[in-house]
């Protein structure tokens, strides 16, 4: 059984991942199978062992270990991840009071989210903008592609949802590698949103007459989704809420598009999902956030299988 291996977590994927095709720049042999919790470390020049060594960020120093440095990557890669989805050194369970948390936390580079429910749930962790700054700061200039880190909130009001992606992650990942997939990187849901609007209006940019309507027809919003490996219909895009972008052993570059459902997810909108053929599973509609401090835990059937 795997660190993360819960019976109440599965998938309802239906085929095979989406591929983008292209080959590799180095020998497909040279790719070798990544633990899920490392990934995000990829192209960061940061401490990777047991110890505490020092990082610099202009004028500020921290002294940080290769579980702090993991923890802090994917924090950032999902801007948002239950405490109890993390791992401490030793992969013994995170603590925000004791441990890697607790440095992460005193260093200023993390920060524990104001509940969103007082009563039930778990402590949230997500960067500051001096965590993201480190990552940023030491970043490989020769890896790619780049992982994406984002710091702070950006959807309050979906935080009970995006606190599940991590998790879901972690159980697509784990079939994945078992599979031989290496796994470079993961895009949000925002972030792929974002890019797509960046695509929309860049023919008005700089026009005077713009009356900033989107600028593309149905047939480069269907060319951009087929680039992104995303579905789309009758002119409109498909996002999941998060991608998956992995190299199979022989070079062929594919992504994963994953999807948690939670029960607010009615008719044609969770109809849609189904069809898009995203990777689903099925999130509780537990209450994040909770009791600040030791003892708050997540509800252990946050995501459960989609039937």
């Amino acid at each position: 059984m795997s660190f993360f291996d819960d019976p109440r977590w599965d998938d309802t994927r239906e085929g095979p991942a989406r591929g983008r095709g292209g080959g590799l720049d180095r020998d497909p042999r040279e790719v070798d199978a990544v633990d899920p919790r490392d990934v995000f470390t990829q192209g960061l020049e940061l401490p990777r062992g047991l110890d505490r060594e020092p990082v610099s960020v202009g004028d500020e120093h921290y002294d940080l270990r290769g579980s702090e440095v993991r923890t802090l990557a994917t924090v950032g890669a999902f801007r948002v991840v239950p405490i109890d989805d993390l791992r401490d050194h030793g992969d013994r369970a995170a603590d925000l009071w004791h441990g890697d948390l607790d440095h992460l936390r005193s260093e200023g580079l993390i920060r524990h989210i104001a509940s969103v429910d007082r009563e039930t749930g778990t402590a949230l962790v997500t960067l500051t903008d001096r965590g993201r700054e480190l990552l940023e700061s030491h970043r490989s200039p020769d890896h790619d592609p780049r992982q994406t880190f984002h710091d702070g909130l950006a959807r309050e009001r979906e935080l009970v949802h995006d606190a599940q992606l991590y998790r879901a992650y972690l159980r697509a990942a784990e079939r994945l590698v078992e599979q031989g997939a290496h796994i470079e990187r993961v895009t949000l849901e925002q972030d792929l949103r974002r890019e797509y609007q960046v695509f929309l209006q860049e023919p008005n940019r700089g026009r005077a007459d713009s009356d900033g309507r989107p600028g593309r027809d149905r047939d480069d919003v269907r060319r951009w989704a087929e680039d992104h490996d995303l579905p789309h219909a009758d002119g409109r895009v498909q996002f999941p809420d998060f991608q998956i972008e992995f190299l199979w052993p022989d070079g062929r570059r594919e992504v994963e598009n994953v999807e948690v459902l939670t029960p607010h997810y009615r008719g044609a909108h969770a109809a849609g999902k189904v069809r898009a053929g995203f990777t689903r599973f099925r999130g509780i509609g537990a209450r994040a956030g909770g009791k600040t401090g030791r003892g708050s835990r997540f509800d252990p059937g946050l995501a459960e299988e989609l039937v």
